[in-house]
């Protein structure tokens, strides 16, 4: 195993600023992008500076902590591990698999010389749960897969396009770098993947029991990526399919997926940004690899591919994303950040003039 990781200067940016402050750090995001060794740069970041930090390092993907299932436990495990007359460091792995965590969260924000980090898979329940219980008190940063230039240091490619069409390709999960080059190799672990974000995120979480609705649906998103989708549309596709799910049920199972972080929603937004559509939004996968490994290695939709892997670029850049629209006209993405726009059109290929000439207007008739 070559163990190789690189500094993810775009996140510990935004984290080393706050450590040693009354602040607790959350950092979320899909399962395997990278949350992990992001906590040990920080770690590493703090014994440097820190020589007697006391650090505590909890994993619950891990066997040995697999007694912590509260926050009682949790209390318990880290007050013992305190030491007096040191700064107290707590780091929590996937918190969100340890019940009622935010009250264990509150009681050591209250403790003198402690600072508080975790990481957690689950949008909805961390910013949900803390947000009742902590207003205030902690800051959130999303992670996500490798971008391009991180994926090429990673990798140590150089940049040209046998780089980006594997990177198009395989996608930016840091651990491949782990597995044999082979194709067949890295789906067979990105599907594994999914699994894990399936089952263990979204069935057991959610006690849901029609898990062949869910996996259809996922994989009519794979195939559908960057198309204008509606629950009742979805709905009606699955009906056709001998498949009978009411829109509502369409949109739950959509915002578990969201909530996951295995999919973005992305909704469409006047070019004034002054109207946002409720209907027919557009679905992106967090990591482009994982889209590929389940509409299969044979079947990848470039087109598609390109479009999402722009839409990750500007997420990853810090941009809120909206589809633009305006009358009948519509551009692939309006990109909104510090009070500026930027408007996107994203092609593979421009195969004649008159796709050149629609593309240049939406490029600039629409800004």
């Amino acid at each position: 195993m070559k163990n190789r990781y690189i500094n993810r200067n775009i996140y510990t940016d935004k984290i080393l600023p706050f450590t040693e402050k009354n602040l607790i750090k959350v950092i979320v995001g899909q399962r395997r992008v990278g949350k992990s060794y992001l906590l040990f740069q920080i770690i590493d970041y703090i014994q440097n500076n820190d020589p007697k930090a006391n650090i505590i390092y909890i994993n619950k993907e891990r066997y040995e902590f697999d007694t912590i299932k509260n926050y009682t436990e949790l209390i318990k495990y880290c007050t013992n591990k305190f030491r007096k007359n040191h700064k107290n460091y707590i780091f929590i792995d996937e918190i969100q698999d340890i019940e009622n965590f935010e009250k264990a969260l509150r009681h050591f924000s209250s403790e003198p010389d402690t600072d508080i980090y975790c990481t957690g898979s689950n949008a909805k329940l961390l910013s949900g749960e803390l947000a009742s219980s902590l207003s205030g008190r902690y800051i959130e940063i999303k992670v996500y897969g490798l971008s391009y230039l991180e994926f090429l240091e990673f990798h140590q490619l150089e940049n040209h396009i046998q780089s980006l069409n594997k990177y198009l390709e395989i996608g930016g999960l840091p651990y491949i770098i782990n597995l044999s080059p082979q194709n067949e190799v890295i789906f067979e672990y990105l599907r594994n993947i999914f699994s894990t974000i399936i089952y263990k995120d979204i069935i057991t979480r959610y006690k849901i029991r029609n898990h062949i609705f869910l996996e259809n649906l996922v994989k009519y998103l794979a195939n559908n990526t960057g198309n204008l989708i509606s629950a009742k549309k979805i709905s009606d596709y699955l009906k056709s399919q001998n498949l009978k799910m009411s829109p509502q049920i369409v949109l739950d199972y959509l915002s578990y997926l969201e909530n996951a972080f295995l999919v973005f929603k992305v909704n469409r937004s006047d070019l004034s940004g002054k109207k946002i559509f409720e209907t027919n939004e557009k679905y992106y996968f967090e990591d482009i690899g994982l889209k590929n490994a389940l509409t299969g290695e044979n079947n990848i939709q470039i087109n598609q591919v390109v479009e999402n892997a722009v839409f990750n670029h500007l997420k990853i850049a810090g941009y809120d994303v909206k589809v633009g629209v305006s009358g009948n006209k519509e551009i692939d993405f309006i990109a909104y950040k510090n009070g500026k726009k930027l408007y996107v059109q994203a092609a593979y290929l421009l195969p004649d003039q008159q796709v050149i000439d629609r593309e240049e207007w939406n490029r600039f008739a629409l800004a």
